[in-house]
Parts: structure tokens; C-alpha cells; sequence
């Protein structure tokens, strides 16, 4: 609370504020539409002074992007209610709905999605091409999208490539990373960009069975700067006969109680006894 009314109290006598974080995690930022700019120097160590400083004045273009999403507030986090509820003892009952996966399922509004990420450039996403509109589910799939600086300075994106399953006989999350690429661009520069994804990106585990299993059906392939910024799309089909799956699962869920987890074979044990040092 002390950092955020500094922030604001500057902010407030120069407009033109710009606030550089150094954090291990997400922060709640009250001040955000205050400050014209934000720049996420994360842990930089002892070379990040002059890392902060080269961006700062233009000598370097930025390309992170983020590794986690920020909430508006740490209460719209799931697991939120269930951190340091115990001395001894922190139940995961989040399941699959970790990270992006909660937030970009549940359409909940956030600070700054999973893989945002601004730059001093601009970048174009094109002619997405799909190897094939069909596959067996045992082969791989290539594909191919173009990448172009349209902006004015030198610059790196980081091209994400999602899947989602539309329908699914268990849950699954909205969408699910599988794929990354840094590219490099000099202003004006045009690349291709090549991505193989292999059985396993389409697949769920099955704990009926205990093995990874991919279900035929359709599949969205999306390509993004973000995982809200959807830049290209295509649809994949698998082909081939669903299986019946014997364990029923929530359509959606936030979290998970300790019925929803015994069915699924988790058994929350009860916590260690506290005990006065001596």
C-alpha cells in the first residue's frame, strides 16, 4: 500500500511517469491508468541496471513477454481461498485450471494476459497454412505462418501457437499452449515461421487407462501474441472412432472439493499435526 500511494502521488505531479517493476510474481497496480508506461524488469540481477537504462532510452527494443497472467487482484485466483489456509498443509485444487487456463476458460477480465508483451516495433501475422485439414491420431502436423516487422525500429516476437479441443468427452481448458518461437526481425523484415506438432499435443490424460490419449473430433489451432491475442486461426480434424471414457467429469470448474477429487482418484490426506517447538 505504501509503493502503490508513492506511485500515485508521483504519477499525479509528473503525468509523464513511467514505472519500472522488479518482482518475483505478479502485483496488484491500483495506479495503472495513471502512468502512461510499464516496463516488467522481473529479477535482472546484477546486470539490469544497464538493461533498464538501454531500454529506457531507446538503445535496446524490448521483447519479453509474460511467463504468468496478472489478475486485477490476487482474489481472482483460484487457488487464492486455499493459500496458507494451513500451517502445514496447501491443498492444488485448481486441476488443469492453472494459470491462463482458468482465466482464458472462465472468461475472467485480468490486468495483463498470460504472453502479453509490448515492443518499441509492430508485428503482422499471416497465411497461416495447415500441412493438413486432417489427421489420424497417431501422426503429427505441420504447419506454417508468416511473421513481419511493420514498424519502424529492429525488434523480437514471441509467436504462440495454442490448441483447444471443441469438444472433449472430459475437461479440458479453453486453450493450452504447445508451441513457441522467438524470431528475430530487422524493420521491414519478413519470416516463416515452422511448427510440427506431434500426437501428444492434442492429447488428455486418461486415468481410466494411465496413458495419454488423443480423441478424435476438431481442434482449433491458434496463433497469438498473447494468450487473448489471437492473431491467426485454423481447424484440424482428427479422424477416426471416440472411445467411451468411464470417468465423468465437471463441465467446468474453478476448483475442486475433496468428492470432485476422490472421484478422480486424488485423496487429500489430512494434515500433520502441529506440534510446539522444544
Amino acid at each position: 500500500a505504501q509503493i502503490d500511494k508513492l506511485v500515485a502521488a508521483v504519477a499525479a505531479a509528473q503525468p509523464r511517469t513511467v514505472v519500472a517493476l522488479s518482482n518475483g510474481a505478479p502485483v496488484e497496480m491500483p495506479w495503472l491508468d495513471a502512468v502512461p508506461a510499464l516496463l516488467e524488469t522481473y529479477l535482472g540481477g546484477q546486470g539490469g541496471a544497464l538493461a533498464l537504462v538501454d531500454i529506457l532510452f531507446g538503445d535496446r527494443c524490448p521483447s519479453g513477454k509474460l511467463a504468468e497472467t496478472f489478475p486485477l487482484r490476487a482474489s481472482d485466483c483460484p487457488s487464492h481461498p486455499f493459500w496458507a489456509s494451513h500451517p502445514r498443509q496447501i491443498v492444488y485444487r485448481e486441476g488443469l485450471n492453472v494459470g491462463y487456463r482458468y482465466f482464458c476458460t472462465s472468461k475472467a477480465p485480468v490486468l495483463f494476459p498470460f504472453g502479453f508483451g509490448l515492443s518499441y516495433t509492430s508485428f503482422e501475422y499471416s497465411k497461416l497454412s495447415l500441412e493438413s485439414a486432417a489427421i489420424e491420431p497417431s501422426d503429427s502436423l505441420a504447419l506454417s505462418l508468416d511473421v513481419a516487422n511493420t514498424g519502424g525500429v529492429d525488434g523480437a516476437e514471441i509467436v504462440q501457437l495454442y490448441v483447444r479441443d471443441v469438444a472433449s468427452s472430459v475437461y479440458r481448458p479453453d486453450r493450452e499452449l504447445k508451441e513457441f518461437a522467438k524470431v528475430h526481425l530487422k524493420a521491414g523484415e519478413r519470416t516463416t515461421i515452422k511448427f510440427t506438432l506431434p500426437p501428444r499435443a492434442f492429447a488428455f490424460y486418461d486415468i481410466r487407462t494411465h496413458e495419454w490419449r488423443v480423441e478424435p473430433g476438431q481442434f482449433d489451432i491458434l496463433v497469438g501474441a498473447s494468450a487473448l491475442d489471437i492473431r491467426l486461426s485454423a481447424q484440424l480434424t482428427v479422424r477416426g472412432e471416440t472411445a467411451p471414457n468411464a470417468v465423468q467429469q465437471p463441465a467446468f470448474y474453478e476448483t475442486l472439493d475433496d468428492e470432485q477429487l476422490a472421484a478422480l482418484g486424488l485423496v487429500v490426506p489430512p494434515p500433520d499435526p502441529l506440534r510446539p517447538f522444544t
